[in-house]
């Protein structure tokens, strides 16, 4: 069985569970082991399941290289506690799997998990909001944006100018747009646009958008340092500042601005042990348990690097800005020290780069019911994370100028023609919906044929064009398009009586015209009988 990457989409993380069981099974050789003067058929010692896991885990596209041996023996005590092995004498259900010599095999029962049911109500649609209902209490506060005014008499002076008159029309000014109207459509917007780079129908098997706060968003994209830090305005959920010295300290090693040069061996190590401390007794993840479905489904996108960042960024704009704050600080000193060669190593068996992602992998991402693979799709984000935090933790600019540009529009002066509808300029999106076989070939074959008998009836019906030119374009037409044409005129009478036939009257002979020019007169010889 060839390993795929697994793409984004609802239950990734048990796709990638199964996936794993079921290339393990097939590819973890199995022989006969003699333990304590007995023989066992078709089973496996512990050291050689690590040797296989390991390398199978470092040749997935899914996870990579990085995944050490620690960690795949942290994989297979999952797998004993859930049965996907069992000892040889068929005992299982506890995490004390060890990397020795112990005897293990493949239980006859399939373990691999069931997708949940999908939930066919409680959705909810992504929509833009009703600005002609708002909310009372709001607030008249707005984001700057561009202002533009324009009176009618400006209006009509700069269009007759250049289209010459101007059609019967009137001016229709919008109702001033509240901070919670601006917020509603960056949310409706950003989570539209999350949709569209993750590919999904739907982001209501990988996100309650219900739990996605409005004024996050918007205080991440514009409550920012010169840095792009988010400035938080509770200064109560700021970190502390001894966190925030030492973080410093080693993120800028051996320039230590906070605090003075260690005068003790090992004091570097000591530091990095407080940080650990501190994030590792956090009781939620920087990135949440409400966003990890989200983020998991961005792990299948990180062979299209352009958009696994982009989806990264739209989907770090939706956290709290007390937790974005810390991912960018925490990140950012993660990929510092992992560059930094002045700083002396911080442990002797493990390279700082893969430190770095087994210390603090958990506290970015990790789901509030123990999963099975989270501690590796973890460090897999990780890891891309602080290849890009620069890209990934800043404002996507495209996203907020096209919000910004939505919302210039929405507060502009409308001009509204006789008989045109004022808000058609922005009707609200359309979803589709399943249809039978049947259903769609009909709709093939009249949605096509519709349109194009409606021209060929305005051809055949225009009485502006001459007779020679309607002639050659129903000619093009019966050309192009023959079962058509063959309904509109199924026989040649149905198509003379568009060109009925005129009483050719003939021109008055001339008299003139039968007489013989004349001729000069010739003198003839007469003969006599």
């Amino acid at each position: 069985m060839e390993p795929g990457l697994v793409g984004p989409g609802p239950y990734r993380a048990t796709r990638l569970w199964n996936e794993i069981i079921e290339l393990f099974r097939a590819g973890m050789p199995l022989r006969k082991h003699r333990c304590r003067f007995k023989s066992y058929e078709r089973c496996f010692k512990a050291s050689e399941a690590v040797d296989c896991l390991h390398e199978l885990l470092g040749s997935n596209q899914n996870f990579g290289p990085e995944v050490t041996r620690n960690q795949t023996v942290k994989l297979l005590k999952k797998f004993l506690k859930n049965h996907v092995i069992e000892d040889i004498k068929g005992r299982w259900g506890k995490e004390d799997f060890q990397d020795d010599g112990h005897l293990y095999r493949f239980p006859p029962s399939s373990p691999l998990k069931p997708y949940p049911k999908k939930t066919s109500c409680g959705k909810e649609v992504i929509k833009f909001p009703d600005w002609n209902e708002p909310k009372a209490g709001t607030s008249q506060e707005h984001i700057p944006v561009k202002s533009v005014a324009m009176n009618s008499e400006m209006w009509y002076k700069r269009h007759s100018i250049a289209i010459g008159e101007v059609p019967a029309c009137k001016l229709v000014f919008r109702r001033e747009l509240t901070q919670t109207n601006i917020e509603e459509i960056w949310k409706s917007m950003t989570l539209s646009r999350l949709q569209k780079v993750l590919g999904l129908d739907s982001l209501d098997e990988v996100l309650d958008t219900k739990l996605v706060n409005s004024k996050h968003i918007v205080q991440n994209a514009y409550n920012v340092n010169k840095q792009g830090i988010v400035t938080l305005e509770d200064k109560s959920k700021e970190l502390p500042h001894w966190i925030l010295s030492a973080m410093k300290c080693l993120a800028n090693w051996p320039s230590c601005s906070d605090l003075k040069q260690p005068t003790y061996s090992g004091f570097e190590r000591d530091v990095f042990k407080t940080i650990v401390d501190y994030f590792g007794q956090m009781k939620e993840p920087l990135l949440t348990f409400h966003f990890f479905d989200v983020f998991v489904s961005v792990l299948g996108l990180l062979q299209k690097h352009s958009k696994a960042v982009e989806a990264l960024q739209i989907s770090c704009l939706l956290l709290p800005p007390e937790n974005r704050k810390r991912l960018q600080l925490l990140v950012r000193m993660m990929a510092r020290i992992s560059f930094n060669k002045d700083l002396p190593p911080l442990s002797e068996s493990v390279r700082t780069r893969t430190l770095m992602v087994q210390a603090f992998s958990r506290c970015i991402l990790c789901s509030k019911d123990e999963m099975d693979l989270d501690e590796l799709l973890a460090a897999k984000l990780v890891s891309f994370l602080m290849d890009n935090y620069q890209e990934i933790l800043s404002v996507p600019s495209a996203l907020k100028s096209s919000i910004e540009e939505h919302v210039v529009h929405l507060q502009r002066v409308q001009i509204k023609y006789a008989g045109a509808d004022t808000d058609a300029t922005f009707p609200p999106p359309s979803f589709c919906h399943q249809i039978s076989t049947d259903e769609f070939e009909y709709q093939r074959a009249t949605g096509s044929q519709e349109p194009l008998a409606a021209l060929l009836e305005e051809i055949a019906t225009n009485k502006e064009i001459s007779v020679k030119d309607k002639k050659k374009k129903l000619k093009q037409f019966q050309k192009s398009y023959p079962e058509v044409y063959r309904v509109r005129f199924p026989t040649p009478e149905t198509e003379a009586v568009l060109f009925p036939e005129k009483n050719k009257q003939k021109p008055p002979v001339l008299m003139w015209a039968l007489k013989k020019p004349f001729q000069p007169f010739h003198r003839t010889r007469s003969f006599r009988m």
